[in-house]
Formats: C-alpha cells, structure tokens, sequence
C-alpha cells in the first residue's frame, strides 16, 4: 500500500534525523511493507510481523528476534497515526538476543587477512587492494566499519594525515589522525586506486572494482570468505557465511590491545581511557568500556596492576 510506504519512508526519515542509520532495518522493513502490500493488508498486525519475522529458513532465532524488533519499533511511531496498528510483543518470539562475545584478533591474523585479501580475484587489481586496505584501515585505527566505508576523498588528508569522520553515530563527528604508516599505506592505494579507475561514479575513498563505493553487505561478506579462508570461521556451504569473526570485532580487538599496551608499558590506564573514548568516537567512556574483550592477557595485567597497588598501601 502507498499509505504504508509513505509511512515507512517517514519513520525512517525521523530517525535517522536522530542520527541513527538504520540501514540494514531500513531495507528488511521495506520487505515487510512489500508483504503487507502483496497482502492487500492496510495496516500492521502481529500475526503478520511474525509470520514475516519467522520467514528465513535456517538462521538463528536471534535473527528472527531482531526482525520482529525492527516491525515493533516502527509498528509503536504508526500507531499514533493509524490506531488499528498492532504492536507486537516480544513474547510472542522466545528467543531474545544475547550479545555475541567480540572475537579479539591477533596481529598474525591480521596479516593474513590481508594477505589473503590481497589475492582476492580482480580484473584490476582494484579488490583486493581495497580489502586489504580496508582491513589495515579497521585494525590501525579502530574505525567503526561503516565509518571506514563512508569516508569521501575530502575526509582523507594524506598530507596530514587525519581523517575527518562526519556524521557517524549519534550524529557525532570527529577527527581521527593516523601513524604514518597508515599514511604511506593510504597514499599507496590513493595511487593505485586512480591508476585502475581514474573515472569514477564515487567521491568515496574505498572504491570497489566498478568504482563505485563500497557496500557493507558486500565488504562484510567478502570478510567472512576472508576470515574462513584462514581458518578462524566456520565454513558453509552454498551463500551462507556461517557463524565466526566479523568485520566489525576489528574495532573490539583495536580497543583491547590499546589497553594492554598501555598496561604493559605501566600506563595510567584510567586516565587515558577518556583519550581513547575520543578517539573512538564514543559519546562517554562507558560505551569503551563496551568494546573491551576480557582476554587472559589483560585480566593477568589488570591484576597484576591491581596487586601492586595493593602491596604499595600496605607498604
């Protein structure tokens, strides 16, 4: 129905006004609206959310939970309007999405990645210059992927090195320098991104073959072969990607290792968190806190840093 699509096209506009992106809701949701309308349905009911939600066939019930959460959201903004809406309950789907624990990378991992991106087929040459250098982008800086993909030519000061992050989550923006390796690093793909596609349809700096900016569907896909291609996923048969690392656990490795290097080097780790919380883009330092995995290494250095401590106000 017209009326439901314009709606859609409404409630994602007001929330993205707020500064959240909504895309992958943004496209399932316009799929429960073609529903609705090969239905002839004029408004939402719960039996149709679910009935939608449930629809894909060998996932798990996490994802079935997350679709409905998305029909929910939008279902509680149309009622306003339209009073014969119904909002869903999340009872009426068991399963409740549980945080999936961050894989933390090592550094040899890393380099395989990108190794094994750089081998990834291209006519040009251009894809797996672009993987590889998205993935040293991701774990050098600790970039949100979707912000990595976003940046335009203009964002990317080579000269300074300093990339300029507009209107990321929150709507926050923020200036993020770089080591001058990643600076070479950059400057190297610029070169060869414009010796593959000199014209492009895109201001985008990660470009991918066609020359056109890089999809996160895409670069998110493409990581998961990269990362069963190594070993640490699982491997699947058919377009599934199966379950393991994912692209955006670069950001929670990124922000782990600060710390134990900072805990190695005898830092005061409290008082460089908020630095770090800056630089990460996070409205407080809590939201970092969030990105920390609880590996070995650094619960053995926390306390040892936490005994010493101790031993010191005994003294």
């Amino acid at each position: 129905m017209i009326a439901l699509h314009k709606a859609l096209a409404g409630y994602l506009a007001a929330r993205r006004a707020l500064g959240t992106k909504l895309r992958e809701p943004g496209v399932t949701l316009g799929h429960f609206v073609d529903l609705l309308e090969a239905e002839g349905a004029e408004y939402v009911t719960a039996e149709r959310a679910v009935r939608w939600a449930t629809e894909p066939k060998g996932v798990q019930p996490a994802t079935w939970t997350r679709r409905l959460c998305a029909v929910r959201q939008f279902a509680k903004w149309l009622c306003v309007t339209d009073p014969r809406t119904e909002v869903p309950p999340l009872s009426l789907l068991k399963a409740h999405h549980q945080r999936k624990p961050p894989y933390i990378f090592s550094d040899q991992e890393i380099e395989q990645l990108m190794a094994q991106a750089s081998l990834l087929p291209s006519p040009t040459g251009l894809r797996a210059q672009t993987y590889a250098t998205l993935i040293g982008l991701l774990a050098s800086t600790g970039l949100r992927p979707g912000e990595a993909l976003a940046l335009d030519l203009q964002d990317v000061d080579l000269h300074s090195g300093i990339l300029s992050v507009r209107w990321s989550k929150f709507g926050k923006s923020r200036f993020v320098p770089v080591h001058e390796s990643v600076k070479t690093a950059l400057t190297d793909y610029a070169v060869r991104r414009d010796e593959a596609r000199p014209s492009r349809s895109t201001k985008a700096f990660l470009v991918s073959e066609r020359g056109g900016r890089l999809a996160h569907n895409a670069a998110r896909r493409t990581f998961a072969h990269l990362a069963q291609a190594i070993g640490i996923r699982e491997v699947t048969e058919g377009r599934r990607i199966g379950r393991g690392p994912r692209l955006q656990d670069i950001r929670h490795a990124f922000t782990t290792k600060r710390l134990v290097e900072w805990y190695r080097a005898g830092c005061d780790v409290e008082r460089l968190m908020p630095g770090l919380s800056t630089y990460l883009g996070h409205a407080d330092v809590h939201s970092t806190y969030w990105y920390i995995q609880a590996i070995p290494e650094l619960l053995h250095l926390a306390a040892e840093r936490q005994a010493a401590r101790h031993a010191g106000r005994e003294g």
